[in-house]
């Protein structure tokens, strides 16, 4: 068998390669673009950096002095030391999982630092690799994707707001079957983690006032068999360059859903209660009895608001003075607005907090975010789900 020719290149190939490379265009772009292996090029460009001008001379070796030699076995090392670190710190993740995941990480980044280097790495065999690479998937690994696929479009569609248990309820809503600590790992191993955390807890309650206060009639029983048997409400801000935005919303304890809310940079009764009550006798009817619940503030113990509600088949309820639990359910819904759109959150404008707010209540919380106590439904699930199981 007739050896195989080495190809060569002559100088004025490689500092062109070299230029090209030095534009910013990826390593294994530049290569493959000229049909020569990365780490070629990667060495063309070392060896112009270290001897510039006296850089391939032609007879494939380069013309140093002995000190010009130290000095290149020395930078050489330095950077073969840095290279095996971008890869370590890259690539650590995988590095306690199995072998499936070292070679997928091998594959995806085989044009930035070369096989050769990562198997050395991650110390496993050339062999291994390519035998792997060309192996054709089984059913459990084309299922394993699958999921991987789903649970990546799950969580970037819930903006990073759903961990492990929601996107598991999601998979199941799908029909797709796979454990919590199955889906957990998977998303650690992807790098995805839930943007919620950390503990929310502000007052905005005015409720050192001389008006008229109602007794705590709901005493904490936040269910309801049907819609517009028991509303409850709260006042919160929202901070903005521009000044704070109070936001005023009102929950239907039937379906979770809020049913009324409004905006303001002022906190008078009309701006804030009156506006958000408004909105939602518009959006879901009241024809018997409701249970109106919300905390002492002097917006809801206003005569205006009080006003509003003489003559209409309501009756107010008020926690307790100083206690929060008593409104558990709506310091709840703050705790999860203000953690799925950051705690620390700073809006540039009062406009673009406003259309912030208005897509996380009416298309996130409404409609697509799922709730534990709804049976891992929306709220717009659920509504139609008893209408239905009522037809």
């Amino acid at each position: 068998m007739s050896k195989r020719e080495r190809k060569s290149y002559d100088k004025a190939f490689k500092l062109m390669a070299v230029e090209l490379y030095r534009t910013g265009k990826p390593a294994g772009t530049v290569a493959k673009e000229l049909g020569i292996g990365v780490d070629m090029l990667r060495r063309w460009a070392r060896e112009h950096s270290e001897t510039g001008n006296r850089s391939f001379p032609g007879n494939g070796k380069q013309d140093l002095t002995p000190e010009q030699k130290e000095i290149q076995m020395l930078r050489k090392a330095l950077q073969e030391s840095e290279l095996e670190n971008r890869i370590l710190k890259k690539g650590s993740q995988h590095l306690l999982q199995g072998r499936q995941q070292i070679f997928r990480f091998i594959k995806d980044h085989r044009a930035e630092f070369g096989v050769e280097k990562m198997c050395r790495v991650f110390r496993v065999s050339h062999s291994g690799y390519y035998a792997w690479l060309t192996r054709r998937p089984s059913q459990l690994a084309i299922n394993n994707e699958l999921i991987s696929k789903k649970i990546e479009e799950i969580y970037h569609s819930s903006k990073g707001r759903y961990g492990s248990p929601k996107i598991t309820k999601k998979l199941a809503s799908m029909g797709m079957d796979a454990s919590r600590p199955r889906v957990a790992r998977i998303m650690k191993g992807k790098g995805l983690r839930s943007v919620i955390t950390g503990k929310f807890k502000v007052c905005t309650t005015e409720s050192n006032h001389s008006l008229e206060v109602s007794d705590n009639v709901l005493k904490r029983e936040f269910n309801a068999k049907e819609p517009s048997e028991k509303w409850v409400s709260d006042i919160t801000y929202i901070r903005t360059q521009e000044g704070w935005l109070y936001l005023t919303a009102i929950m239907d304890l039937f379906d979770r859903r809020i049913v009324g809310w409004s905006m303001s940079t002022g906190m008078t009764a009309r701006e804030t209660v009156v506006a958000a009550w408004k909105m939602a006798v518009r959006n879901r009817s009241v024809v018997r009895n409701i249970l109106f619940h919300s905390d002492r503030g002097v917006q809801y113990a206003s005569q205006e608001f009080r006003e509003l509600l003489k003559d209409k088949p309501v009756q107010q309820s008020m926690s307790r003075k100083g206690n929060c639990w008593d409104n558990a359910v709506m310091e709840n819904f703050f705790k999860i607005l203000k953690s799925e759109t950051g705690y620390n959150t700073v809006y540039s404008s009062v406009e673009i907090a406003k259309k912030e707010l208005f897509e996380f209540i009416e298309i996130w919380y409404n409609r697509q975010r799922i709730h534990s106590i709804l049976g891992f439904l929306t709220p717009e699930e659920f509504g139609k789900s008893i209408l239905k199981q009522a037809a």
